[in-house]
């Protein structure tokens, strides 16, 4: 296919969504106003609806037009609102039909995204922000629209002390109207601003952030517009399936910043650090790209590798954060290749990745644009101790929230202004200046007139004559950005850690279960009658694939004997779940003494109304040692294997489908007589499938090992010589069952565990 049909399909398709889109907005909107009018006029529903078509034609309206209005006047005035220099007034009938598109949205985003387009950009908004209440009284980002990837990952959580703004709306429990720069996402010196609470049943469910880019008058008509869209983001927020979306993939976190950052993980192999992942300015300062054969650390970082894999095992041994103000390279650095590293933090993100950050002098154009960002918020200041002025840049007005024409603060004056938990660093910093007569610098969270907080870097020198200080000088650098970034990357790091942790949870115990139900090894075991048992279970090769294989060989009531084999599809705790339930299943409905094709449809019945959608292959057979006859049905299993007079060869199942797959199937049943000597193998497909070859080959392969090995009569040599020809190579975990008829007169072997069959 061409590129450009490829790319007219995809016009197509996504203009196929976005009718599918407003078509269910639009019935949702019709449904209410049925609702509406059903409940109104004690009709039934279809005569509402039919009354609702009528009224439409009968006026000239859509329906849908028609149904706004009905809802409007049950939710509250229909209001004309004036938009924000609009050339016309914008109706609450659109509203109306906006936040019924919202209600119809498949996540959070995309309803933000719907609410700003359809509803606040007509009202000249450009943003909209929606964070969720999480714990400890922490905000985490639920949704936005209008906003860029790196300014989102900033402002992903909020900690409880959240900007004042914020904090006020949710504590008043009523909106904050705000012109100027707040010290909000976003706000500029014109900036407008909305921040409105979200409640839902007397609760709070959120806040919400609504941005202009210029001065706005807010008035009653744009006030009732505003809190009624939010009125429907509330409920969006309150939805069971609006959970908000997971922190950001670490690939898509480093991507957002404007700083080189890689992320190393530990090779599974040697152990050493490997890079998994470069952002563009990361790439751009290692000189392109790394090849994908070679990603080590001396490779990536040829010149300052010792230096880094030290900075790396010390984060591995003491879990915490390092930081180093400079990597010189160990030795000279050619020309263009990447010199020293500055400002280096290394933090760990789980148990086996670390993220690297630094600033590099390789690369001008970072610096550059580290260099244009700092003249952007940096101001000088200076101090006299001796009776004159301080004065400050233009700059300082602004950091500080201060208007041109108010007194500068000089340091000393500063406690009134620097968050109460920072009052010891600035003891500390004037301490050093002023006793100690030396250079200093400190990071405090500043109070601005408005109750925002900002991030401000002090750096200062003493001014001396002799051995007096008689005045300070130094910048302030407006650093809150950097500092929202950080809280946004440790709450990303803090959740990934966290749905790691979650995840080893549930894989430990999934381990834990499958290898209580079926354990790796078990030795020979006597059964009533005549049969000698072994059976051994084979993990799959990578922990995290632990399966849903399963065995059993159990005696029942009349004499005869279950055995079974199966394996539910998928990995993880699920699939051990719903294997557990199915094996337990099995053995309570074969105390019933029916035969196993009965057995097998009630564990079909099972497992479609217990396994959430999953399908198993299985193997249920009954052996009666009366007539040496096994009766046995299969559920899309694979062949059992039959080793006599030192040939092997594979019985041919019935050929119905899995178990789960369609209900009230009826499955078929083989008779198999059994002769002393006779060997019987049940198997799952990790024995046998090759990545490469189909499975004939693979049977076709088993049936001549197991012919090579007919010579061993014992159960358990068979079993595990078999496991150790390592006949399948797709590391999926393998159950293997061998029943042995024994001869007459044969002598039984010593059980060696008691518990061998669970």
């Amino acid at each position: 296919m061409s590129d450009g049909s490829a790319e007219t399909r995809f016009a197509g398709l996504a203009a196929e969504n976005r009718l599918l889109r407003a078509e269910l907005a639009r019935r949702r909107l019709i449904d209410l106003a049925t609702g509406v009018l059903a409940a109104q006029q004690g009709l039934p529903t279809a005569d509402a609806a039919e009354h609702l078509t009528a009224l439409a034609a009968a006026t000239g309206l859509a329906v849908e037009d028609l149904a706004a209005d009905v809802v409007n006047a049950v939710a509250g005035p229909g209001d004309v609102l004036p938009a924000p220099d609009a050339p016309s007034p914008l109706p609450a009938r659109r509203l109306r039909r906006t936040a019924a598109a919202a209600e119809v949205a498949p996540g959070v985003g995309e309803a933000a995204r719907t609410l700003l387009e359809g509803g606040l950009a007509p009202l000249g908004a450009d943003s909209l922000w929606l964070w969720r209440c999480a714990d400890a009284g922490s905000l985490r980002l639920a949704g936005h629209a209008g906003v860029g990837a790196v300014e989102a990952a900033a402002w992903r959580s909020i900690p409880p002390a959240a900007p004042a703004p914020l904090r006020a709306a949710l504590d008043g429990n009523g909106p904050v109207w705000l012109d100027g720069d707040p010290g909000l996402p976003g706000a500029g010196p014109a900036a407008a601003r909305a921040v409105l609470p979200l409640r839902r049943r007397g609760a709070p469910v959120g806040v919400a952030l609504v941005g202009w880019p210029g001065p706005v008058d807010f008035g009653p008509p744009l006030r009732r517009a505003v809190a009624g869209l939010m009125d429907v983001a509330a409920a969006i927020l309150d939805r069971p399936d609006a959970d908000e979306p997971g922190a950001p993939a670490l690939a898509d976190v480093l991507d957002a910043l404007v700083t080189p950052a890689v992320l190393l993980r530990t090779s599974a192999h040697s152990g050493a650090p490997v890079l998994e992942h470069a952002n563009e300015a990361a790439a751009a300062a290692l000189g392109g790209p790394l090849a994908p054969g070679d990603r080590s650390l001396p490779r990536a970082f040829p010149h300052v590798h010792d230096e880094l894999a030290r900075l790396v095992l010390r984060v591995r041994l003491t879990r915490r954060p390092q930081h180093a103000a400079r990597l010189p390279p160990a030795g000279p650095a050619p020309g263009g290749a990447l010199g020293p590293l500055l400002d280096v933090r290394v933090l760990s993100v789980g148990a086996d990745r670390m993220l690297v950050l630094w600033h590099s002098v390789g690369d001008p154009g970072i610096a550059a644009a580290r260099a244009v960002a700092r003249l952007q918020s940096v101001a000088t200041f200076q101090d006299s101790l001796s009776g004159g002025d301080t004065v400050w840049s233009e700059q300082a007005y602004g950091i500080f929230g201060m208007a041109r024409d108010e007194a500068p603060l000089p340091l000393l004056a500063l406690r009134g202004r620097v968050h109460p938990e920072d009052g010891e660093a600035l003891t500390e910093l004037l301490r050093t200046l002023t006793e100690r007569h030396s250079g200093a610098q400190a990071v405090l969270r500043t109070l601005l007139p408005d109750g925002s907080v900002r991030h401000v870097r002090v750096a200062a020198e003493p001014l001396l004559e002799g051995d007096t200080v008689t005045g300070l000088v130094g910048v302030y650098q407006d650093v809150s950005a950097t500092r929202r970034t950080e809280v946004a990357l440790t709450a990303t790091f803090e959740h990934l850690n966290a749905v790691r942790s979650q995840a080893e949870i549930r894989h430990q115990l999934a381990l834990q279960l499958q290898r209580a139900i079926v354990p790796e090894v078990t030795a020979l075991r006597e059964l009533p009658g005549d049969l000698s048992v072994a059976a051994r279970y084979r993990p799959a090769a990578e922990e995290y694939q632990v399966g849903g294989d399963w065995y059993d060989v159990l005696p029942l009531p009349g004499g005869k004997v279950l055995v079974a084999v199966g394996d539910i599809a998928g990995h993880g705790i699920d699939t051990v779940t719903g294997m557990v339930a199915l094996r337990n299943a099995q053995r309570a409905l074969a105390f019933t003494g029916r035969p196993p094709a009965e057995l097998m449809g009630w564990l079909n019945d099972v497992t479609l109304r217990t396994g959430g959608g999953s399908t198993a292959t299985a193997v249920c057979a009954l052996y009666d040692p009366g007539d040496r006859t096994l009766v046995w049905s299969s559920a899309g299993h694979l062949p059992l294997l039959l080793v006599r007079d030192g040939r092997a060869r594979l019985l041919e199942p019935p050929q119905d489908i899995l178990l789960g797959a369609v209900p009230s199937y009826a499955y078929a049943e083989r008779r198999t007589g059994l002769r002393p000597g006779d060997t019987l193998l049940l198997y799952t497909d990790g024995l046998v499938e090759r990545r490469h070859e189909g499975l004939g080959q693979g049977l076709a392969r088993l049936v001549t090992t197991a012919e090579r090995m007919a010579g061993l009569e014992s159960p358990e040599l068979l079993v595990d010589g078999l496991l150790g020809t390592a006949l399948g190579d797709t590391d999926d975990d393998t159950s293997l069952v061998a029943v042995r008829v024994r001869r007459p007169g044969e002598a039984e072997a010593p059980e060696v565990n008691s518990a061998v069959v669970p």
